[in-house]
């Protein structure tokens, strides 16, 4: 009989779901993932229905959990106007407040919760580092957002279940986010650099991903992590590096004034490839977590290298 404690992906659907499911169910953990979709057993996983808005008997799942995984929220890959704004809130605030609430009413409550927050908190870095030690909080919409959600999660007092914030940067992995869109526009001629180039790209391998998070579950610690690789790169060397594997006949750049209408008709917002994040995981440093990619040169070989060019 297995009696390995189980996992709960709340929101496991994503990339980031995803990557762990799999990363967990290859150890040999059950999952849980509670998903706005149907119900069902697939690949040694067990799916939940589950709508944030009506949480109802949460914690009979939750109970006995190693740990608990928040990461509900809608893609900020929209427009920012009223109803993109509402969306984007809305769907992490009450999914977080639901996992709180229901962990605080378990009999035998997870270990750990680690609730999914953003590295974009911080302010747009060109001049210096940013972490959770040193680094000055941003200003807008996206970093209010980001404020919102920790300050739910932080408002439930769980004496018995440690909360650790992941402040994650962008995940590079082929199964999807930012990594294969930007494959596509280097392939179709749009791989020059946006704008000046010059603005940082945080970011973090899905093979960090997974082992920064058994790092913190082995370590039983608690509070904030930044997720991020040690050394974030400039946009104008990540296209570079882009070009360079795939050759592309024209690699056009892209100017403010390109990406301003192109956000426009593809109903997205300039500052998800404007802003520089430029923010290191000092923690997970200074603990010995030992990044397996710690550079993006390295990092997209392992990536991209069973793609043929």
């Amino acid at each position: 009989m297995n009696t390995q404690k189980h996992i709960v992906l709340a929101g496991g659907t994503g990339l980031m779901g995803r990557i762990l499911a799999d990363h967990f169910t290859r150890k040999g953990i059950p999952v849980i993932v509670f998903t706005r979709g149907r119900a069902e057993e697939q690949n040694g996983i067990t799916f939940i229905h589950w709508d944030p808005e009506l949480p109802r008997d949460l914690e009979q799942h939750l109970n006995g959990a190693q740990a608990v995984f928040g990461l509900n929220g809608a893609t900020v890959d929209r427009r920012y106007n009223a109803k993109g704004k509402w969306t984007i809130l809305h769907s992490r605030l009450s999914s977080t407040l639901a996992l709180g609430d229901a962990i605080g009413r378990c009999t035998d409550p997870p270990e750990a919760w680690l609730q999914l927050s953003t590295a974009t908190i911080y302010r747009h870095a060109e001049d210096r580092p940013m972490d959770q030690y040193t680094g000055e909080i941003g200003e807008g919409f996206s970093v209010e957002i980001a404020r919102g959600w920790e300050a739910a999660a932080n408002s439930f007092k769980l004496p018995d279940t440690r909360t650790v914030l992941l402040r994650s940067a962008m995940v590079m992995s082929p199964l999807g986010g930012v990594l294969p869109r930007l494959v596509q526009l280097t392939k179709a001629g749009l791989g020059g650099k946006h704008a000046t180039g010059e603005q940082y790209v945080s970011w973090i391998h899905a093979d960090d991903l997974c082992g920064a998070v058994d790092h913190i579950l082995a370590s039983r610690t608690e509070g904030i992590y930044d997720f991020a690789a040690p050394e974030p790169t400039r946009d104008g060397y990540l296209m570079e590096q882009l070009r360079a594997r795939y050759r592309p006949l024209v690699a056009l750049p892209q100017p403010k004034w390109l990406l301003a209408l192109g956000s426009i008709l593809l109903r997205t917002e300039t500052e998800l490839i404007l802003k520089s994040r430029r923010v290191v995981p000092t923690r997970l440093l200074k603990e010995g977590y030992r990044f397996s990619h710690p550079g993006i040169t390295e990092a997209l070989v392992d990536l991209l290298g069973n793609e043929r060019p």
